[in-house]
Order: structure tokens, then sequence, then C-alpha cells
């Protein structure tokens, strides 16, 4: 029985993908590097903006990605909703969970500050139990540490949580917190790598959650 959901962020309840694009693209820009396609930062995203760092910037920067950190998080922060706006249905469902008592939770690997603040300004009516993003000294997804804590904040076992994310990341976290996996088909990712990542089920909109309760 599913009494809680958890839901990823980026790709999932948000398309960020302008806006994480814009950000990255006019740091590369600053910097005098080369910039990617929008597009290209499907792949490049859901691990942690330390990883999105290493990603985006020139091979031989890579390593050095920690030294960048500090200036892309305040362009990152600075920005703020942006573009960024919720997926078809996003916002009906957490209002429709919310009002049949289902706790909801946003478990993201977006930096927590920013996190907070996108859900804030765009979810600002709805109650999350909790909304966790990475911070430093903890881990990030895969890792089950945030799903966990969430679900404490639900009040629920972690069986009786859906993941739903977008991406391998997130079928993993599921895996490995003890939830079912619940495939967003239509984040960044796609159906492919969902399913290859251990998906139990696949929703191919914000609107079949619901139904998934009970």
């Amino acid at each position: 029985m599913i009494r809680a959901f958890l839901f990823d962020l980026d790709g999932t309840l948000v398309d960020t993908l302008e806006d994480i694009g814009t950000v990255m693209n006019g740091y590369l820009r600053a910097r005098g590097w080369p910039e990617h396609p929008v597009g290209a930062y499907r792949l490049m995203v859901g691990r942690g903006l330390l990883n999105l760092i290493r990603a985006a910037v020139p091979p031989a920067w890579a390593p050095r990605a920690e030294e960048l950190y500090d200036e892309v998080f305040a362009v990152y922060e600075a920005a703020g909703v942006g573009r960024s706006r919720p997926y078809p249905h996003a916002t009906e469902t957490l209002r429709s969970l919310q009002a049949a008592g289902v706790p909801v939770a946003v478990v993201s690997n977006k930096p927590d500050a920013i996190a907070k603040k996108v859900v804030a300004g765009l979810f600002g009516d709805v109650r999350f139990a909790l909304v966790r993003g990475g911070r430093e000294g903890t881990p990030v997804k895969p890792d089950p540490a945030m799903a966990l804590e969430a679900a404490r904040a639900c009040g629920v076992d972690p069986s009786e949580c859906a993941f739903v994310g977008d991406s391998d990341v997130d079928m993993r976290t599921a895996a490995a917190a003890g939830m079912l996996a619940v495939g967003a088909a239509w984040g960044f990712r796609g159906e492919a790598e969902l399913r290859a990542a251990g998906a139990a089920l696949i929703a191919g909109s914000m609107a079949d959650i619901p139904g998934l309760a009970g």
C-alpha cells in the first residue's frame, strides 16, 4: 500500500532545463569556455551541482570543479525560479494528494537552498512534509539517506512510499531505500533509461500518480 509520495524535482515536478542551460552557459561564456546546446544538459543533470560542473566545463578543468562550485552556486541561486515551470498536472496532483491526506515530499540533488526556493516559488500553497536538496558533507542520491529522511518526515515506513523520478539515479535511490520506483516518462531521460534502471512502474503523466495511492 502506498501512503506517501516522494518526488524528484528537476525533470519530474518542474521543467528546469532551460534555466539550468542558461545558468551554466552564462558561466561558461563569462569564462571564455565553450557552451553546450540546452538539450545536452538533459544528460548532465541529476547527480548534483558539482557533477554538473564537472560535465559542463572543459575537460582540463573537470578535476578542479570544486574550485568553481561557489561561483556557479552564486549565479544559480541568483537566477531563482527563472523560466522554470511545473510540468502539466503537477500542481493539481500535489493538491489532490494533499486534500486526500497523502503526505508528499521533494528529494532532489539540486543544492538545498535552491531546491527550497524553486519549490516555494512554484508550489507555495502545497504543504510538503519535507523539501530536501543536496547539502555539503551529506550524501546525495542514489544514496538512500535523503529518501529515508523524507519517509520519516511523512510518518510512514519506506515500503509505503513511492519514489517518483525521471532518471536512473532516482530508480536506484528507490531501490536502495526499499521504496516503489516510479519512472516519470515525461522527464529529462526517457522511459528506456527508467526501465533499465529498475522502474517498477512507468507513469506517463503526473495525472497518473494519485491512482497509485491506496
